[in-house]
């Protein structure tokens, strides 16, 4: 007969086998390591989107890149020197300051000339460029036709980009870690190094386009268009004339052609309805007249 003290004993051996600390099968299998140090890289880039956003910073810098465009109107023997002055200018300032990345100039005529620059500089050259340059056409007996300004926002871009590449170099840290300790199997290790290549792509491709937004704000763009100013009494302002008196034969050969191509097109209809009006008077109209007093 089992005595109630054998009851309590066997009770209290079960329980101390259920808690054992050796056994506990609660317990889910940890995630792969490149696995956790994805998550954690993700984790990474929310917070550094939240701080940069102003979570706790006071306010986000505003990051702006502004175009400009201007028209000059002057005299054909000024376009090319004023041109060649402003490249020189740029020159001048060096590559840091200002950048020439296109130029041309086309003469159309013999006092018709017309020409172009598009140049990166820093908002401050350009200022003081734009500041200058109507007193420079002024003095060139020209003027300036036309100014236009237009900014772009690029903030949300420059610091969502500074953000993940953030995130992808704190990844690419623990991915190294990861590879220096060798833990697990042969395996993990290869997705690892498949994994750090990856991100290392990914951070020199964040790199390069975090490279050119901050490069669009920290030089604007400038285009000048240089045109010709015609006088009155100029041989471009009689050009349209010279050029009617030069075509008068070509023209006028060019008319009567057009009126023998339409003659020629229009013979056979004119011949077909001289026909049927010929019938019309000789044989129905003449039966007709006939019929009307029988009637």
């Amino acid at each position: 007969m089992i005595t109630k003290s054998t009851l309590i004993a066997a009770a209290m051996v079960a329980l101390a086998a259920c808690g054992s600390p050796n056994r506990d099968f609660s317990a889910p299998a940890a995630p792969p390591p490149v696995e956790m140090a994805m998550k954690q890289s993700a984790q990474d880039y929310d917070m550094a989107a939240e701080e940069s956003a102003g979570g706790e910073q006071p306010a986000a810098q505003q990051y702006i890149a502004y175009t400009h465009s201007i028209g000059m109107r002057l005299p054909v023997s000024s376009i090319e020197p004023t041109m060649q002055g402003h490249i020189a200018a740029c020159n001048a300032a060096g590559p840091s300051v200002c950048i020439i990345t296109n130029s041309w100039l086309t003469a159309y005529a013999e006092d018709s000339v017309g020409a172009s620059l598009n140049l990166r500089a820093t908002p401050a050259w350009i200022e003081t460029f734009l500041s200058g340059v109507e007193a420079e056409a002024e003095a060139a007996k020209g003027d300036v036709t036309n100014r236009q300004t237009t900014a772009e926002d690029l903030t949300v871009s420059i610091i969502d980009t500074g953000a993940r590449l953030k995130a992808q170099k704190t990844l690419q840290e623990r991915l190294q870690a990861l590879l220096a300790e060798r833990p697990g199997e042969l395996g993990d290790l290869l997705e690892t190094e498949r994994e750090l290549a990856r991100v290392n792509g990914e951070i020199d491709s964040l790199t390069s386009s975090l490279a050119t937004l901050r490069q669009r704000v920290d030089m604007s763009q400038l285009a000048v268009n240089y045109e010709t100013k015609l006088n009155p009494v100029s041989q471009g302002a009689l050009q349209p004339l010279g050029e009617a008196f030069g075509n008068f034969f070509y023209n006028l050969a060019s008319a009567i052609a057009a009126v023998v191509t339409a003659f020629a097109v229009g013979l056979p209809w004119l011949l077909l309805i001289g026909a049927l009006l010929w019938i019309w008077l000789r044989l129905i109209w003449p039966r007709i007249r006939r019929k009307k007093p029988n009637a």
